[in-house]
């Protein structure tokens, strides 16, 4: 070993080690300011954060360039993890109902909401943190040696700096920004609570997909141990994991929902999309543990299954009611006044129906298409008349004002839009079949929806690929006659 590496190695395993007294140094500072409201604390707790991320960057970059670093710091990396995680996050959390009541203002719907979801946030850490933990040492037990290396891109890339933003946010001074010295970390009070919401969003759907991960790599493992060759027990845990991605679908239209309720139009719509991953997540996940059964052509019997209708109701719950709610409730704000009245309830309501008929059709079907859907599909569906509804309320609340004309395109799109999942001849491309067979066009177009998503001009971004989708089925004419 030359002596800049032996340096190097000997550095990286001092990081590792420092980054705990930093986290406890946080977590001290964060007590002391509740208790006092003590700016130098504040910003030395945040300074104590922002270090210990530098640190754990350092270490992974050491790791990645395969230094020689001692056994014992790999595993000692790992445990420095799950004490931080342990101190930091549920100190955030605190933070954020202290917040809640430390300016001159009642706290407003969005900030409770806010303070709320970080808490789920932080749960949903811990929970990923020790399902992590319990998978991984179950298959160190059992033979199994997991990389060193195993998923620090989440923690670096993630984990790390959004609990260093939210401990920045969470233990914010009102009126720092009148002290010179101090007036730097006004920042953290100034971004956007929209953008908070964005990025624990997409922290939220990291996290479970960490732990479907974790899942997939050392679930085998685990299923022997417990199953011990019982086909029939096997099948129904994994039958476990389908169901439940089906009703986090359906937990996230109900979330979405809540957020519109509180004029988080934007975050709605991103949660939607949520649901929609998880209702395409939860079909691969049953393909890929062969719990889904071939169809048999010659066969004219409906078979229903317990997963089929959990699936049915979770997409009538996200995409079928979700959408017809939100547009009822932005229609039916107060605040918006329209130059006419518009018939909101018999529109949602039409459109549901609509969604459940397709639904209905979609489970009765005796002649499935595979890779294409008959009739526009519901989530599709959802995404393509929520965008619209995005626009004219992000124009609303930049503006102050109101388009009569994007109200009344709003609520013919959503009639429109409902007898065009009802068009069953018609047959579109299965979206998440495609973009599992074409990777750079899955990439292209979340890069291009991801560089809109903080700007206002992210509703017209997603409508304009949503509308290409509409072109898929005459996309399949040509290539078929090709």
């Amino acid at each position: 070993m030359t002596l800049r590496a032996g340096f190097l190695s000997r550095l990286t395993t001092t990081f590792i080690y420092g980054r705990v007294p930093l986290a406890f140094g946080g977590l001290v500072c964060a007590l002391a300011v509740v208790w006092g409201k003590n700016p130098f604390l504040y910003a030395l707790g945040v300074s104590f954060l922002f270090i210990s991320m530098g640190f754990d960057i350092f270490s992974a970059w050491a790791v990645s360039r395969n230094l020689k670093i001692p056994p014992l710091a790999h595993y000692a990396d790992r445990i420095m993890d799950k004490l931080i995680y342990s101190i930091i996050f549920p100190a955030i959390s605190v933070g954020a109902m202290w917040r809640l009541y430390q300016g001159p203002d009642v706290p407003s719907n969005p900030e409770r909401l806010h303070a709320i979801f970080i808490l789920i946030l932080c749960i949903a850490v811990l929970i990923r943190d020790n399902f992590a933990h319990f998978m991984r040492d179950f298959s160190i037990r059992k033979g199994d040696q997991p990389e060193p290396r195993e998923l620090t891109t989440l923690r670096i890339m993630v984990a790390a700096p959004v609990a260093a933003v939210l401990y920045g946010y969470a233990f914010y001074i009102p009126g720092l920004e009148k002290n010179a010295l101090f007036s730097w970390l006004a920042l953290f009070d100034k971004i956007p609570l929209r953008v908070f919401f964005i990025v624990e969003i997409i922290f939220l759907v990291i996290n479970f997909g960490s732990m479907a991960r974790f899942c997939k790599k050392y679930g085998t493992l685990c299923l022997d141990e417990v199953c011990m060759e019982n086909d029939r027990l096997r099948i129904r845990i994994l039958s476990f994991f389908p169901n439940t991605l089906t009703v986090m679908n359906a937990v996230m239209g109900l979330l979405s929902v809540f957020f519109a309720y509180q004029g988080r139009i934007q975050e709605a719509f991103l949660i939607v999309i949520g649901a929609a991953f998880f209702d395409k997540l939860d079909g691969a996940v049953a393909r890929k543990l062969g719990l889904v059964q071939q169809s048999d052509p010659d066969d004219d019997s409906v078979k229903i299954s317990l997963g089929g209708i959990l699936d049915d109701i979770a997409d009538a719950v996200s995409f079928c009611i979700c959408p017809g709610w939100i547009f009822y409730i932005v229609f039916t704000d107060p605040a918006i006044k329209l130059g006419f009245p518009i018939p909101a309830s018999v529109i949602a309501i039409f459109y549901a129906v609509m969604g459940i008929a397709r639904l209905v059709y979609f489970t009765l079907d005796k002649t499935p298409i595979p890779g294409k859907f008959k009739g526009l599909p519901t989530p599709g569906a959802a995404l393509i008349v929520l965008a619209p509804i995005l626009i004219f309320y992000q124009g609303f609340a930049s503006e102050g004002e109101v388009s009569n004309a994007w109200a009344i395109f709003c609520s013919c799109w959503m009639v429109i839009i409902g007898f065009m999942m009802n068009l069953y001849p018609v047959h579109y491309l299965h979206m998440g079949r495609f973009m599992d067979q074409k990777p750079k066009f899955a990439i292209v177009s979340s890069l291009t929806l991801f560089a809109f998503i903080f700007t206002d001009y992210f509703g017209y971004a997603a409508f304009a690929l949503l509308l290409a989708y509409l072109a898929s089925p005459f996309v399949a004419m040509i290539s078929a006659k090709k």
